[in-house]
């Protein structure tokens, strides 16, 4: 299929030929939840840790004598059911990874690129630059776009262009290598570079 290309200044600079085996599927809803709950999974620290009976700092006499207390028998003031004791079964050390096999997460990606296409909120600019380097140009080119939550994808960003789009809210820069379902699913617009469309193109084939 075809598809525009515009120039930062939002004017028409050609087309480009997108493959439909990445940007023209019908999108698999249950595919990018896989791999959405993958990534995020894996970004998850997993270090919550709450000390057990073993590692609180408590004295192991034995409180009060066996018998003759009217009480319960006691001997370790650690126990889980005094204040101060170790918590019973606390949150431990541990990766919240999950395996997701390399096929499924290249095909998400495929349907992910595909879900923007087919909404119409994909756009492919020619490249990721401007004149001076300025955050202000920067937001003037995007205003002139319509864009607001975007995530820019490009094989190599200029720059003028990273240090400038680094000051305005809701611009994310992710090169072609770093491209990924989560991020591409949480922007309202994608922008792609044609230089991205072909390193796209050609991480996926």
């Amino acid at each position: 299929m075809k598809a525009d290309v515009l120039s930062i200044e939002n004017k028409k600079a050609g087309s480009v030929e997108l493959d439909d085996a990445i940007f023209g599927l019908e999108p698999r809803k249950d595919i990018l939840h896989r791999c959405v709950v993958y990534q995020l999974a894996k970004r998850q620290q997993g270090t919550h840790h709450a000390q057990e009976r073993n590692e609180v700092n408590a004295t192991g006499k034995k409180m009060y004598r066996q018998k003759g207390t009217g009480g319960a028998r006691h001997g370790n003031k650690g126990a889980n059911i005094f204040r101060g004791g170790g918590k019973a079964h606390g949150p431990r050390p541990r990766s919240h990874a999950t395996n997701l096999p390399k096929k499924i997460r290249r095909l998400a990606l495929k349907h992910a690129l595909s879900a923007k296409q087919a909404s119409g909120d994909l756009v492919v600019i020619e490249e990721a630059r401007v004149k001076d380097g300025k955050t202000k140009t920067v937001a003037d080119a995007f205003n002139s776009l319509e864009l607001n939550n975007v995530l820019v994808v490009d094989t190599n960003f200029d720059h003028g262009f990273d240090l400038a789009a680094r000051n305005l809210p809701g611009i994310h820069l992710l090169p072609v290598v770093g491209a990924n379902v989560y991020d591409i699913l949480r922007a309202d617009k994608l922008v792609l570079t044609k230089a991205a469309v072909e390193g796209l193109e050609a991480r996926l084939k």
